[in-house]
């Protein structure tokens, strides 16, 4: 009986994977400073936890908003490269700077030379490339 109680609690402490390079989700970045069109890296006083995933703020405030309503702004995808779920099923690290909130989600994606993937995606349709990510990461999330 205690068997099940505790992988009950293992299962729990975390649903999907998550990309959390650094330690933290967005690789540090405030999730919540991003729905203001900020990329800005969180500070160490700022810390929260959520679904098993550490997340900064810059603020006390963007702190206790993700503490309230935490799902209103974790990125998609946990945080992977959306374009790369999208079109490869796969997942790919991120520049935590390459951002879109679209529908009032996060979305991520990966830049580095020639590869902006967030460019990529604005050039296709977005909307098409969501349904196709939130298919694929049914597939790939855990």
């Amino acid at each position: 009986m205690v068997f099940l109680f505790l992988t009950g609690v293992l299962v729990q402490g975390q649903s999907i994977d998550y990309n959390t390079k650094k330690g933290y989700a967005a690789h540090g970045y405030d999730v919540v400073a991003y729905f203001d069109g900020i990329a800005t890296m969180g500070k160490d006083q700022f810390t929260a936890m959520f679904d098993g995933v550490n997340y900064k703020f810059v603020s006390e405030a963007n702190l206790e908003k993700f503490v309230v309503q935490p799902n209103s702004y974790v990125p998609q995808y946990g945080g992977y490269c959306a374009y790369a779920v999208a079109v490869n099923s796969k997942k790919v690290n991120v520049d935590p700077e390459t951002f879109e909130i679209r529908g009032g989600k996060l979305y991520l994606f990966y830049n580095k030379g020639k590869n902006n993937t967030l460019q990529f995606w604005l050039n296709q349709s977005p909307n098409s490339l969501i349904s196709k990510a939130d298919i694929n990461w049914e597939n790939i999330k855990n």
